[in-house]
């Protein structure tokens, strides 16, 4: 930098003295003691020369006017506060995202940034998510149509019920079979079961009669203690039972075809088990009966109840050779 003699111009003079400010200084002439701009565009002083946030703004010099010596010129001061500015955005940007990137939100999922691994539906590709899409509303469809059908079944005579209730047991029996007596206001209080006696003709040209048998018992022998018992096994003969009672008089007529239809089901039902034993003969007749027991009541009841078991006998059945296994699987194959 020159130096300059003299005191008007804010100098040193020669005998020490500093010198005050020339009242006859041009803006021009001051301009030539301005700080030399750094590379980058700011005075080299910026640091030091800017100015604090909180204090005042400081007022414009007016034309004629001549600043003192050392003080920054108001072009200065613009490009200071500009500095200061840019220096709080800068710091009040977010960690990571520098630059105008900030202020672009999160990065699209086709941007270059890593992701975690997908799980679920979203690991398969688009084949295998098509095909598990369709099997759950197939899976949904499904418990929707069953709920509904179950609760029609069980639900009281209704008009959907009056129209579809044959559609309705299709579906229902015998699979999902909804017993509501256990909750009904007179729950079953005995235990009911099926015996047969039987007449066999025996090689020698005799006949004679067998004990009863109880079929109940052994239907019970079979499931108790089966973690998957068939179905056969539970409800075969109580089911075929129940159809022989409600389609017959009290004193064993039967009810048009239904009771035919029901005799010759339970005889088929009963020459299956018998076919199973050693009777030393052929089985020429056949009789039911059903034997009720009630149950005893609880020890901490004080109710008193009679579990003496109560007999009702049926009539005789001749067996016809549609009857007996080989000859009912030749008439189910006509």
């Amino acid at each position: 930098m020159d130096s300059y003699g003299g005191k008007g111009a804010g100098g040193v003079g020669d005998d020490g003295d500093a010198a005050g400010p020339d009242p006859g200084a041009t803006p021009a002439r001051e301009s030539a003691h301005r700080p030399e701009p750094t590379s980058d565009g700011a005075p080299e002083r910026a640091a030091d020369a800017a100015p604090r946030s909180d204090a005042a703004p400081r007022p414009e010099a007016s034309a004629g006017a001549v600043a003192p010596a050392g003080a920054t010129a108001p072009g200065d001061a613009g490009e200071i506060r500009g500095v200061a500015a840019a220096a709080d955005a800068d710091r009040d940007r977010p960690v990571g995202l520098p630059g105008a990137d900030a202020e672009a939100g999160p990065p699209f999922a086709g941007d270059d940034v890593p992701h975690g691994p997908r799980a679920g539906i979203a690991a398969l590709s688009m084949p295998y998510q098509v095909v598990a899409a369709v099997a759950l509303a197939v899976v949904g469809v499904f418990a929707c149509v069953h709920l509904a059908m179950v609760f029609l079944h069980v639900a009281p005579s209704n008009t959907l019920t009056k129209q579809h209730g044959e559609a309705v047991d299709d579906w229902v029996y015998p699979e999902f079979e909804q017993n509501w007596k256990l909750f009904a206001p007179n729950p079953l209080q005995q235990n009911s079961s099926v015996e047969v006696r039987a007449q066999i003709a025996g090689t020698d040209g005799g006949r004679r009669t067998t004990g009863w048998i109880d079929l109940s018992a052994q239907d019970a022998e079979r499931i108790r203690g089966s973690l998957l018992p068939s179905h056969t096994e539970q409800n075969e003969l109580r089911r075929a039972w129940d159809f022989y009672l409600g389609s017959h008089t009290d004193d064993h007529r039967p009810n048009g075809m239904r009771g035919e239809l029901s005799e010759r089901y339970v005889r088929r039902i009963v020459m299956l088990r018998l076919d199973e034993k050693e009777l030393g003969g052929r089985v020429q007749k056949i009789q039911l009966r059903s034997v009720t027991r009630p149950v005893p009541a609880p020890a901490w009841s004080t109710e008193k109840i009679d579990t003496k078991p109560s007999f009702r006998s049926y009539p005789w059945w001749r067996i016809t050779a549609a009857d007996r296994p080989a000859g009912a699987t030749v008439e189910a194959a006509r």
